[in-house]
């Protein structure tokens, strides 16, 4: 999905290796290896694998063209290739969603209050967007923001994300991909996360509050018109 000013460049291998490159490096600056207990050289051997199908992948997927250009960190409109996802069990929601910023800006991410103490473990990936593998890592392809769904009422929005063979991000995935593409977030394009559910109508989403990234909650019959719902097309471990 692209905008009507979006021109897409084809992913080279070389550019697939580089941006994977981008991401790890990113990751190993914020402390990830810490949280997941482990040193940066195991981190990094932790997530290594993942490069190949990242490589594998070149020219299946594009990035958005735009000033940073395809060899560096793609300027990000509402689509991005992949996403490096490191899920909660090697680092916890409550510890990532701090380390998360606004492109160009400083303050920190926050979990909203709305989130009673000890819900947010309770929210888990459903079938459908269950992460693959046992490593604690994947890779999420082919993500959209899917700013096309704000106005659209959640549950009818990942009815039709469902239809087109796609699931919803979870709520690590959402953290990852605005940990790794701070440009995603911006004013009237935020997005829902209904890959991660706790049994009742709430469905998950990032948006912003007070000048910074904000995970918290919105109704699945409530609709937004500043709130899509986010999607992928793959995932591999």
């Amino acid at each position: 999905m692209t905008t009507d000013t979006d021109t897409a460049l084809e992913v080279t291998p070389d550019a697939a290796a580089a941006e994977f490159d981008r991401q790890v490096r990113t990751l190993l600056a914020l402390g990830y290896p810490a949280l997941s207990g482990r040193s940066p050289e195991q981190f990094a051997a932790l997530v290594a694998p993942l490069r190949a199908e990242a490589v594998a992948r070149a020219g299946s997927a594009a990035y958005p063209a735009g000033p940073a250009g395809p060899e560096t960190a793609p300027a990000v409109t509402g689509r991005v290739p992949f996403v490096l996802v490191v899920g909660r069990a090697l680092a916890p929601v409550e510890r990532t969603m701090p380390l998360t910023t606004l492109h160009g800006g400083r303050l920190p991410g926050f979990v909203d209050r709305s989130f009673e103490p000890g819900s947010l473990e309770r929210f888990l990936a459903t079938e459908e967007a269950r992460p693959p593998g046992r490593d604690g890592v994947h890779l999420l392809c082919e993500v959209e923001r899917g700013e096309e769904f704000c106005g659209v009422v959640p549950g009818d929005a990942m009815a039709t994300v469902a239809e087109r063979g796609r699931t919803p991000l979870t709520l690590e995935e959402g953290i990852a991909l605005l940990t790794l593409f701070p440009e995603i977030l911006v004013k009237n394009k935020c997005f829902s996360l209904g890959g991660s559910r706790c049994g009742d109508r709430r469905v998950p989403a990032l948006w912003i509050s007070k000048r910074a990234p904000k995970l918290g909650w919105c109704w699945e019959g409530n609709p937004h018109t500043w709130l899509g719902m986010a999607s992928a097309g793959a995932r591999h471990a």
